[in-house]
């Protein structure tokens, strides 16, 4: 499969070493092309990275035909725009996290995913790793019991980041950090939220800098989630049940979960769950769309559109 990034900054070099290291392992995929408004900078990166074939605006890229999948590695507020740019020229879409700066637009995506029948799927990485898995087999298991709460935070020290400050690029905590933090809880206790109460402090230039959420579900069950642009924190999930708790190591890219039981006298877990080796975790997603461009699908299982739909209206 021939993938390429559009866009050629930071987590666009992960992919592109997520991708070597796919090929490096015996998977089908090429490095084939990059897209940026530089030509320089795409040429650069391009050579560096190794990629076939660099492009000096997007449209160039998304023109030809061998293309089959695009990434999508650019500031929020650009990407409902550029997914539609895809869709039009007939191209399966991976757009990084967020989806779209809100609602409408991401609704607006969908549809024509759906009318062009064409894949379009949201990078929100930890959707599509194994720690998922392993998290909703123990939970399945009740080794823990009935979940009654969970707590969950994510914050870096990023305040100074010019895609987070900047308004017109979508910034803000909320959709760089927060969401994970709100899809470890959807991927715990669904999306049957009751209420919802959230506080939080601006920047100068009025995006959210520190958000405190609460979900109020109507099994009873609570999920108390914090995240901040402004500290770096301890990037723990924790999970309550009725006979013990589940604990992850970085709900941003697990690498490790930990039950304990609770007996006091007891101060370390009975048990701990190391994750599988990964090349940066972006494989995963890669692996997802491959899928489900195989099977015909126009969106992936482990982040269908509904949920995007859910999480944007959020």
């Amino acid at each position: 499969m021939k993938i390429g990034v559009l866009g050629a900054g930071g987590i666009a070099r992960s992919m592109s070493a997520t991708l070597r290291g796919m090929r490096a392992n015996g998977e089908d995929v090429e490095l084939w092309s990059v897209g940026s408004r530089d030509i320089r900078k795409a040429e650069q990166f391009a050579k560096r990275e190794g990629f076939q074939k660099a492009c000096g605006s997007y449209s160039d890229m998304l023109e030809d035909p061998d293309l089959d999948l695009v990434y999508i590695a650019t500031p929020h507020a650009l990407h409902a725009e550029q997914m539609l740019m895809c869709l039009e020229r007939g191209k399966a879409v991976l757009c990084e996290k967020a989806f779209t700066g809100n609602a409408p637009q991401a609704e607006k995506v969908l549809q024509a995913a759906k009318e062009k029948n064409i894949l379009t799927a949201e990078a929100i990485w930890t959707r599509y790793m194994p720690s998922r898995g392993m998290i909703r087999d123990i939970l399945a298991s009740d080794e823990i019991g009935e979940v009654t709460a969970l707590t969950a935070n994510l914050g870096y020290t990023i305040s100074g980041v010019e895609r987070i400050i900047r308004p017109e690029l979508a910034g803000g905590a909320l959709l760089d950090v927060g969401v994970y933090c709100l899809n470890f809880a959807s991927m715990v206790l669904g999306d049957d939220i009751e209420r919802t109460c959230a506080v939080g402090t601006r920047m100068e230039s009025g995006v959210d800098a520190l958000d405190q959420i609460t979900l109020f579900y109507r099994s009873g069950a609570v999920a108390d989630l914090l995240t901040t642009a402004l500290c770096t924190t301890d990037r723990y999930g924790v999970i309550y049940g009725t006979r013990g708790f589940l604990r992850v190591e970085n709900i941003n890219n697990p690498s490790r979960i930990e039950i304990w039981h609770p007996d006091r006298s007891h101060l370390f877990p009975s048990q701990v769950l190391p994750v599988p080796h990964q090349i940066t975790g972006y494989e995963y997603e890669v692996r997802a769309c491959m899928r489900a461009m195989q099977e015909g699908q126009i969106e992936c299982s482990e982040m269908p559109h509904e949920e995007i739909r859910l999480f944007t209206e959020s």
